[in-house]
């Protein structure tokens, strides 16, 4: 089964696996529908109608659509965070620049390809919640994840070392994607470097 967003993103969390798929349904359609008309011109009927479900089911989990964006942006996060654990799984022991090309790479695969993505992202793309909120959301689930992976112990230091690169690769990634709609692979190598001297300097 997909990943559920995190309860406190939706009005009632899905308990029986009917329900689960039907939420499912609902961020899909909500996914689909921002990749065709916008996050503007979104509405909670319209999906309704694209998963299949009465309007009730939406108004169920979510008050509004803003509610249901941010819930699409956290089942991305977790997606994320399972490919990227996937990945290091497959990795093995290649360091730190190794799990640096995972984060990067398949959260540049999900650019492309994971429908809605472009525009929800992680939660940078629209008015949900702070405008700082996802990317500390972020550096703190990689921060987690490859602490383990490359066997540092988690402080201070390494979660603000782990979000400045988050909020450094975001904004280079964007300025990619705005450059080339499958973004500019120049400015992605010129991150891809700039983020492994940055990182050199806590990591090695």
């Amino acid at each position: 089964m997909m990943p559920v967003p995190h309860a406190t993103s939706l009005r009632r969390a899905p308990v029986q696996r009917r329900s689960a798929e039907r939420l499912t349904r609902i961020l899909d359609a909500c996914a689909d529908l921002l990749d065709e008309v916008g996050y503007d011109a979104l509405s909670t009927r319209a999906v309704a109608q694209r998963a299949g479900v009465p309007i009730g089911s939406v108004y169920r989990f979510f008050g509004n659509k803003r509610q249901m964006a941010d819930a699409l942006a956290q089942r991305n996060l977790e997606r994320y965070s399972e490919r990227v654990t996937e990945r290091l799984g497959a990795t093995g022991d290649g360091g730190w620049r190794a799990a640096l090309d995972a984060v990067l790479d398949e959260y540049l695969d999900m650019k492309r390809t994971a429908p809605g993505f472009s525009l929800v992202d992680f939660g940078n793309q629209i008015p949900v919640g702070s405008r700082h909120e996802p990317n500390h959301r972020v550096a703190d689930r990689l921060t987690d994840l490859l602490s383990g992976y490359l066997a540092r112990q988690v402080d201070e230091e390494l979660r603000r070392t782990f979000l400045v690169a988050v909020e450094t690769a975001d904004t280079l990634v964007h300025l990619a994607f705005r450059v080339a709609p499958e973004g500019d692979e120049k400015i992605i190598e010129e991150m891809r470097q700039m983020l492994r001297a940055y990182l050199a300097r806590v990591l090695d």
